[in-house]
């Protein structure tokens, strides 16, 4: 079964304005946009209206957000929702990435709730799990991974989660140079691919797309990417290089 391929470029909180629009350039003159690899850029919320606009109709390159709020309206300054990322042209927005649950302590409950509004707002969530390196050494990672998608995934349908992506991004391979052997992500793929069949069918569980989200760069992509239940990455430091995200988005 041909699932999706999803090649997804998450900024952080980094470049400037001029530094996106340069970088945007760099990416759209150097993208083959004629393959069926959807590229979706996540810069900083400042720069989603001005990405937007570069990116206009582009084929195959898409719009995310890095985040958004369990609310639609209201006195919560400094947040965004998801209407607002619908309204400036995004598609996609990332949800439980691990540094929002580490640093900003983000709860099951929260975003069992972010991924309603963004649905509701017809954003694909691109949802974020993953286990640290001491849970890893302490062997209790597929533990941690099959409790995180099934208290955030028995809350959504068979029909809302088909609009659902899953990034699996092991923490401890996340900025630290550090990456899984193309064997532990195949494995862990492939446990996440089991853990949806049984959440809801095996049909779905074939069509879901899972991402590769640590570490995953120009020289280990194609690697990575050949694994049988890998469909993609999402790219951290690699997406602020232009012939870099182009060379991973071309390397299935």
């Amino acid at each position: 079964m041909s699932r999706q391929k999803i090649v997804a470029g998450n900024w952080k909180m980094n470049t400037t304005l001029s530094e996106a629009l340069f970088l945007v350039d760099g990416i759209l003159s150097k993208m083959n946009t004629t393959n069926e690899v959807t590229k979706i850029i996540i810069p900083p919320f400042p720069y989603l209206i001005s990405i937007s606009n570069k990116i206009g109709e582009t084929e195959h390159i898409s719009l995310g957000a890095q985040n958004c709020h369990t609310d639609e309206s209201g006195a919560f300054t400094g947040e965004i929702s998801a209407s607002m990322l619908a309204s400036v042209g995004c598609s996609y927005v990332l949800v439980g990435h691990s540094e929002r649950r580490c640093y900003f302590n983000e709860t099951n409950e929260e975003l069992i709730k972010k991924i309603k509004s963004a649905l509701d707002n017809n954003l694909k969530p691109i949802f974020c799990i993953g286990e640290t390196l001491e849970q890893r050494q302490y062997h209790t990672h597929f533990t941690v991974i099959s409790h995180q998608l099934s208290e955030v995934l028995k809350s959504f349908t068979d029909a809302e989660f088909s609009n659902i992506v899953i990034a699996y991004e092991p923490v401890w391979a996340i900025g630290t140079g550090e990456t899984a052997t193309s064997n532990q992500a195949q494995e862990m793929h492939a446990f996440i691919r089991k853990e949806i069949a049984q959440l809801y069918s095996q049909s779905i569980a074939q069509e879901t797309t899972i991402l590769y989200g640590g570490s995953c760069n120009a020289q280990n992509a194609q690697e990575l990417f050949s694994c049988e239940d890998v469909d993609g990455g999402l790219i951290g430091g690699a997406s602020l290089k232009a012939d870099d995200f182009c060379k991973i988005a071309a390397s299935f």
